[in-house]
């Protein structure tokens, strides 16, 4: 075998390999059979490839035998989104949102595809509260982050959508621009329950468009 083929191989070992990791990231645990169907592999390639990820802590498998991510995964990307200039610049103002509608508020970009995924979140102070969603993408479409993130948003400056991306959960979601820009979507996600008043959701939406607003102020011309 020329150093070439070899070469070429390990670089398909590789490629394999990281679909195989991203079916598990976007997975909230997914079986081999399952993923091996989605990676067009064998199940005996992928057995392979996700023991060898499995060896390196980047996957693990739980009680069921389906495939999570594992502690390298989560301290790695854990590690590159806190430190990403985007989530630097909105910490305070998720923080304050968080405080003002005591309600979680996170910080969302476009994913891979058409999706977007959660880059950070502030936790909200009630008992019941959404969290647990860093780094899990969703649809762009019939969400409030996908909607804002496609800069479709009316006179109010938010987007309200119940039920989008999860069931019994209501999303309100304003944009953060850079110019005429949106380079991300700041939201609250709240137990439905919870927004029964057009006027919470109002207060929400409203400290949402105050915040994100203000994380790249205008430049007067």
């Amino acid at each position: 075998m020329t150093e070439q083929s070899t070469g070429g191989q390990g670089m398909r070992t590789i490629d394999r390999a990281l679909v195989l990791l991203g079916l598990v990231c976007d997975a909230d645990g997914i079986s081999l059979t399952e993923a091996a169907r989605r990676a067009d592999l064998s199940a005996s390639t992928a057995l392979r490839l996700l023991r060898a990820l499995e060896h390196r802590e980047f996957v693990r498998r739980d009680d069921d035998g389906a495939f999570t991510a594992g502690p390298h995964l989560v301290q790695l990307g854990a590690a590159a989104l806190s430190n990403t200039a985007l989530v630097a610049q909105t910490r305070d103002a998720m923080r304050r949102v968080a405080q003002c509608t005591t309600e979680s508020c996170y910080l969302s970009v476009f994913g891979v595809g058409d999706t977007a995924m959660h880059l950070a979140i502030a936790e909200g102070t009630q008992s019941i509260r959404h969290v647990g969603w860093v780094g899990r993408t969703i649809p762009l479409t019939d969400t409030a982050v996908g909607r804002v993130l496609l800069d479709d948003v009316g006179e109010d400056g938010y987007v309200v959508v119940a039920e989008g991306a999860e069931r019994d959960v209501t999303a309100v979601s304003a944009p953060v621009r850079a110019g005429h820009r949106v380079v991300a979507a700041m939201s609250c996600l709240v137990p439905s329950y919870r927004l029964t008043d057009p006027a919470d959701v109002a207060r929400i939406g409203e400290h949402l468009v105050r915040e994100s607003t203000a994380v790249y102020p205008a430049v007067p011309a």
